[in-house]
């Protein structure tokens, strides 16, 4: 798409346009890339997994902005789905509590987690903007937003494909997470899509909502390259002023 478009796409070719974007998901992102083909070290994986956690504890934050700023109750309870999802309910413990399991699988200790010792400036950056977004955007901007989840299963398939066979170090009890997702993001991504093709029906707002498409990808692809940055290419933030080792605390032992 581009902005040269003069009228609105019918349902169909727009949905069409949204899942087009799925061609610069971050599962082609070369560190992702590297994971399910079985060359990131320990030190990679346990770095992702860190990192991620920023971005797993801000998901349900994010949900509930797009909950505050929805006058529609209907929208709401549905919505509502994931904050439980993320956070747990009714004796689920959630997505939150699964991604601490499998950072212990991969041989972090869950309070370097939780303290989030390892978030990279670049990752805490990322994230933020993508959760100030949801909460100033309105609730169907915010809502739009979330539509990478339209590529999830695959990502999330991609790791129980090969993670255990490329990393027998990691405890198969982690996978809980992306087992997890594989059903939840194909529900949530359903609900997703239908208040954006309901909502964006103008050219203009068509044009719109692939630009918060496109902002959202960008926000998971850059969180890869601050990673790459310092688990690949070994320069971490402030390295050329500070004792890298900052940047590196209990990853690679």
């Amino acid at each position: 798409m581009n902005a040269a478009v003069e009228f609105p796409m019918q349902r169909e070719p727009f949905e069409q346009a949204l899942r087009a974007k799925g061609a610069l998901y971050h599962i082609h992102h070369p560190f992702h890339r590297a994971m399910y083909g079985g060359q990131c070290t320990p030190e990679q994986i346990r770095g992702w997994v860190a990192n991620r956690y920023y971005y797993q504890v801000n998901i349900p934050r994010k949900d509930a902005a797009i909950m505050a700023n929805c006058p529609d109750a209907a929208v709401r309870r549905q919505w509502l789905q994931r904050v439980l999802d993320h956070d747990g309910h009714d004796g689920d413990p959630g997505g939150i509590e699964a991604w601490l399991q499998l950072a212990e699988a991969v041989g972090l200790s869950r309070e370097e987690v939780v303290d989030q010792r390892h978030v990279l400036p670049g990752v805490r950056f990322a994230v933020d903007a993508y959760y100030h977004f949801a909460r100033r955007a309105s609730w169907q901007e915010a809502a739009c937003s979330s539509l990478t989840e339209l590529f999830a299963p695959e990502i999330h398939q991609s790791r129980l494909d090969s993670w255990p066979e490329h990393y027998p170090w990691i405890d198969p009890a982690g996978y809980g997470y992306f087992r997890k997702r594989l059903s939840e993001a194909r529900r949530d991504v359903a609900h997703g899509l239908t208040i954006t093709l309901d909502h964006f029906t103008t050219a203009a707002d068509q044009q719109r909502a692939l630009e918060i498409l496109q902002f959202k990808l960008d926000i998971l692809w850059s969180m890869l390259d601050a990673m790459t940055m310092a688990y690949v290419h070994h320069t971490p933030p402030y390295h050329t002023v500070t004792d890298q080792a900052v940047w590196h605390r209990g990853l690679a032992s």
